[in-house]
């Protein structure tokens, strides 16, 4: 994140004692990022994090890709997939390459008897159904329909559901999740010009300190595999913390569009980015306003990144037909445009009210079975039917 936060109480100097009411200090942890030369926080335990009381066997849950040559348009319903009880059960790997992975899940229940941390990736969460409270050990974040939820790798956190009724819309990136750098000034502090701010991002709140022991069961992702930990104390034990690494959220709702009397192009609607990729968000929006603007977006061809877009609400002018949780991919090195009609039809439309998220790889994506089950086969015929 681009600005300092703490939470709860810290010594007056970081790596100093600071001890407990009984006189014990209290353990220190440095989370950091690319080594020591990044940004980091400090978290102070009421016990030390190193207490590793089982360790079970590895569960290698690796996507495996059978479409890793793709030169089509395609479309996947991911409404489909059936919701499952538990949420790691229920996260489902449809795409990605060395870059970034992109996965739904529709878990049922809240995560009640089980911790998760990801040590591979930064993961952004975009809610697409559903309420509930992101627990992690820097505080807790409400969240809703339309947030991202985006978690820095290493964080332990928990998901409690407010129902059963939950869609999540999940990208892990395998470096970390940043504001565009053309929002920010040198200091980190977001521009006049950037679509969000500051005011808009929601950190963790209500610190919570749970000085237990016992068995506590931490599922940690590490190389494509899931590690059953057991740990002797509670993993949100923080008496407090400081610094730049910490979960937080965003609701797309939040995101200023940028509009012009000419057609925008895609970048205006950039939300964050990771390494070879990056992550917009579609809006609501007045429509171009020349008096002989075509609001409908021009044909335009791939050359150096494939097109994601997770449709999540409204209608699209340049579709004929989305469903709601649709994926449509557009490959790199064929152009993709309107459908048939949709040009004529955007003519003279004041605003549109949809809300998609679109994800821009730089380098091609593969493609699970579990993508391949959900896909509409003659998606790629849609421009000519």
């Amino acid at each position: 994140m681009p600005f300092y936060h703490r939470a709860g109480k810290i010594p007056h100097k970081r790596h100093t004692q600071f001890r407990k009411p009984d006189g014990s200090l209290y353990a220190e942890e440095l989370i950091s990022t690319e080594g020591f030369s990044n940004i980091l926080s400090l978290v102070y335990h009421c016990h030390p994090p190193t207490l590793v009381k089982d360790i079970g066997e590895p569960v290698d849950v690796r996507p495996k890709y059978i479409v890793e040559h793709n030169l089509r348009h395609r479309s996947f319903l991911t409404f489909s997939t059936p919701p499952k009880d538990d949420y790691l059960d229920s996260r489902v790997i449809l795409m990605g390459n060395n870059d970034l992975m992109i996965a739904v899940a529709a878990p049922k229940k809240s995560m009640t008897d089980y911790y998760y941390k990801n040590s591979d990736a930064d993961e952004v969460l975009f809610i697409h159904e559903g309420n509930g409270t992101l627990k992690t050990i820097y505080g807790n974040i409400d969240f809703r329909y339309g947030d991202y939820l985006v978690i820095p790798r290493g964080t332990i956190y928990q998901l409690t559901f407010k129902d059963e009724n939950n869609r999540i819309f999940i990208t892990e990136s395998f470096s970390p999740i940043v504001p565009p750098k053309r929002y920010l000034n040198h200091y980190g502090q977001f521009l006049e010009h950037s679509p969000y701010c500051e005011r808009d991002i929601r950190l963790p709140e209500n610190l919570e300190t749970h000085d237990e022991s016992g068995d506590f069961k931490v599922i940690i992702k590490k190389s494509g595999h899931y590690y059953p930990y057991t740990f002797a104390t509670h993993p949100f034990d923080a008496i407090g913390w400081d610094g730049f690494v910490y979960p937080y959220a965003f609701n797309i709702e939040d995101f200023e569009p940028i509009t012009g009397r000419v057609h925008q192009p895609p970048p205006v609607h950039q939300t964050f980015e990771g390494h070879n990729f990056v992550i917009c968000s579609f809006v609501p929006r007045l429509y171009d306003y020349h008096p002989n603007s075509v609001p409908a977006p021009y044909n335009h061809s791939n050359v150096d990144s494939d097109e994601i877009l997770y449709y999540v609400d409204g209608d699209f002018m340049s579709r004929k037909h989305v469903e709601r949780g649709m994926i449509s991919l557009h490959p790199k090195g064929i152009p993709h445009g309107p459908h048939p009609g949709t040009v004529e039809k955007s003519i003279g439309q004041k605003e549109t009210g949809e809300l998609a998220v679109m994800i821009d790889p730089f380098y091609p994506l593969n493609l699970t079975e579990a993508a391949i089950n959900l896909e509409d086969k003659s998606y790629w015929k849609s421009w000519v039917e």
